[in-house]
């Protein structure tokens, strides 16, 4: 194909939040800087939430810290809300994300409240976020099905993405959370979403429970994307999402990408030392 493509390592955050038991700092710090070495262009480093319901988040500021910085990647960090932000902000991250739902029923099990009310606090954080210099990115959860509605239509998806976008988010990140989308699913949500939403303001997040991810990547290189989430050694799941596995694997990721011609400037042994190590943190105290 010709193309580069953007592979946004999700790993250390969207990954590791959902290990059952909480991974030291220590092991989180040398997760990512062997990430950085592997030339990962952005990298979700921490979540600034609640320790009270994501315990596994609780050391984000010591993790920020600890971290080796390369000059040529981006340290991102999810922050929920306005005091998130501050701690984001105080950590240094380079940029910060804000996560919505397209179901209801998602939205409440995962932030409890509803999609308005959520939209509604993230306006609060862009604005600040922007203010500070900090670009602002967006997730959209359950774009095919919800465990608790059912199917998700493509107008939900579209309703919430562009109103993310009107908050200043650069880019939205479509997440498949279930990880059960079948390649036609996804082709035709991004063609229904083609007429308003940009290809190039949008990702793909595919969780890989039903091991199509990769076929719902190449879906999404057809219609136009160019970014996508990974997970490196495939880490992470839901918490409200019960059965769904991680996200992509890294790895597999940018193997397949290497084998299509496409760029991403990623070092294959060096990933490969990085999902190694990613593996053997699982359900490690």
């Amino acid at each position: 194909m010709g193309d580069r493509v953007t592979l946004f390592e999700v790993g250390p955050r969207d990954g590791l939040q959902n290990e059952a038991r909480p991974v030291p700092a220590a092991d989180k710090i040398r997760l990512i800087d062997l990430l950085s070495g592997a030339g990962l262009p952005k990298i979700e480093a921490a979540s600034f939430v609640s320790s009270r319901w994501v315990p596994q988040m609780a050391d984000a500021a010591v993790v920020m810290a600890g971290i080796r910085r390369a000059p040529s990647v981006l340290y991102t960090a999810l922050t929920p809300n306005l005091r998130g932000l501050d701690d984001a902000i105080a950590s240094r991250a380079d940029e910060v994300a804000v996560f919505a739902s397209a179901s209801e029923g998602f939205s409440r099990a995962n932030i409890n409240c509803t999609i308005a009310d959520s939209l509604a606090r993230y306006r609060e954080v862009a604005d600040a976020a922007r203010a500070a210099g900090l670009a602002v990115r967006g997730y959209v959860s359950c774009i095919t099905q919800c465990p608790f509605d059912g199917a998700v239509e493509p107008d939900a998806v579209r309703r919430v993405a562009d109103a993310l976008l009107r908050l200043g988010c650069y880019e939205i990140s479509l997440g498949d959370t279930l990880g059960r989308a079948a390649p036609c699913e996804i082709a035709c949500l991004l063609r229904s979403l083609a007429d308003d939403l940009p290809a190039e303001r949008l990702a793909g997040h595919f969780h890989d429970t039903s091991g199509r991810a990769l076929r719902n990547v190449e879906v999404a290189l057809d219609a136009g994307l160019r970014t996508f989430d990974a997970s490196v050694g495939g880490l992470g799941g839901c918490p409200y999402a019960p059965g769904a596995s991680g996200n992509v694997a890294s790895e597999a990721l940018a193997a397949r990408l290497a084998e299509l011609g496409l760029e991403t400037g990623v070092d294959i042994a060096r990933l490969a030392e990085a999902a190694a190590f990613a593996r053997s943190l699982r359900n490690r105290a």
